[in-house]
């Protein structure tokens, strides 16, 4: 599946201490997509879905088989706005 990532989200894992890990648990979710996975979460009324990586969140959509990453970042601020 290929992974495409907002601009938001490109500059947030730059950002990101923990931009390995990040990238490194997307590209396994991109390989195997399982949205029965227990990190794995629909955001409700939204078709997105949500991806927890230790304290950070991966906010992502699947298209077509492309996983577009809409935002990243840590899990209190990732919901505002």
């Amino acid at each position: 599946m290929e992974v495409r990532y907002s601009k938001s989200a490109r500059l947030a894992l730059r950002r990101s201490h923990k931009w390995k890990l990040i990238k490194d648990k997307i590209d396994a979710f991109a390989a195997q997509p399982d949205l029965s996975h227990p990190n794995v979460t629909r955001l409700k009324g939204m078709d997105e879905y949500r991806m927890r990586v230790q304290d950070w969140r991966v906010i992502f959509m699947i298209e077509d088989d492309v996983l577009v990453i809409r935002d990243i970042g840590p899990r209190g601020s990732i919901y505002d706005g």
